[in-house]
């Protein structure tokens, strides 16, 4: 049985994530800074094959490289990560955006990324094999007026996924991004009716998307008939992007 490791894994898209990885018959780990909501989730999700939670900071590298000492402790290795932990952060202009605000959102959204690939990378390496999936944003490709730190970040992790899907591409290593439009999450909470509006709007298909939508994409993004596609990115925007 393989194993995958879901940061943010407690709620929205990376719970359906969680499930739909048991489902396909991965062992999952949930990992989210929120301890309690880590283990209610692994609770929830536990007739569905073996799921254990670990409570991260994955802004903080002392803690990330805990979290994957932690997996391998209980598992011989980590097959799969889907870097998926993610804030939509304040909703300001540019002249009016906190500094601090600005450092926060591209922790998370971004630095995470680079930590908790890193951390997983020399197992992968040493195997010749591993899967990294990244939860990018449609807003990294197009920007969003009022969310330039979420928007940059995101688009940074479209950079680092190419980045380093050159890097290991010969030996045996898959990196892959995916650019959701808005998605129907605890996420919206986050952002103004505005905002959100906005972001609808240019949707074709007129209407968010599912968490399990993209949890299918991820699915196969994790499997092994994904075997040509590396340093990719995937939509799954309802017809919003257009590259």
């Amino acid at each position: 049985m393989k194993t995958a490791l879901v940061t943010g894994a407690a709620r929205g898209i990376g719970k359906a994530i969680v499930t739909r990885l048991l489902k396909d018959g991965f062992a999952v780990a949930i990992a989210d800074i929120g301890e309690a909501a880590a283990r209610k989730s692994a609770s929830e999700l536990a007739n569905l094959g073996e799921v254990f939670p670990i409570a991260v900071d994955i802004t903080n590298t002392e803690s990330v490289r805990s979290m994957v000492d932690q997996v391998l402790e209980r598992r011989s290795a980590i097959h799969v990560l889907v870097n998926n932990a993610g804030i939509g952060g304040k909703a300001a202009p540019v002249v009016e955006y906190p500094e601090q605000e600005w450092r926060r959102v591209l922790a998370v959204n971004l630095d995470a990324v680079f930590y908790c690939s890193k951390a997983v990378l020399p197992g992968m390496l040493a195997r010749g094999s591993g899967r990294i999936i990244n939860i990018a944003s449609i807003s990294g490709k197009e920007g969003n007026p009022s969310m330039s730190a979420y928007s940059s970040s995101k688009a940074g992790v479209i950079g680092f996924t190419k980045a380093l899907a050159k890097e290991v591409a010969t030996q045996g290593i898959y990196v892959n991004c995916i650019t959701p439009a808005v998605i129907e999450t605890e996420l919206l909470t986050q952002l103004t009716e505005e905002a959100v509006n906005y972001m609808v709007a240019k949707i074709p298909m007129n209407r968010v998307g599912k968490p399990e939508e993209v949890a299918a994409l991820v699915s196969w993004l994790a499997s092994e008939e994904c075997s040509f596609s590396t340093g990719a990115v995937f939509d799954i925007s309802g017809g919003r992007a257009t590259y």
